[in-house]
């Protein structure tokens, strides 16, 4: 069981040292899309902090959005994580 832990590792190491390698200075854009709900993040992996997040089970997005993982879901989550991106430069 410990080499299987010692792999993870290594492997979760080694994926983060390529992302921080390629960063340069654009930040990344993560989105998650479930059979219910669409996560998204802007994350700057030079300082390792999530910049802007939004999904689909907020409040204001809740309520004007009928299905949560559609595309029109989709497409408010993307303008709502644009709009804080930006606001954060």
């Amino acid at each position: 069981m410990l080499k299987v832990d010692i792999l993870r590792k290594r492997r979760r190491q080694r994926s983060r040292t390529r992302l921080k390698a390629k960063a340069g200075t654009r930040p990344r854009l993560s989105v998650f899309r479930s059979g219910k709900n669409i996560y998204a993040q802007v994350i700057d992996d030079k300082e390792g902090v999530t910049l802007a997040s939004a999904s689909s089970i907020e409040k204001d997005l809740r309520s004007s959005v009928k299905n949560g993982g559609g595309k029109e879901a989709a497409a408010a989550v993307g303008k709502l994580v644009a709009t804080r991106a930006t606001a954060k430069g």
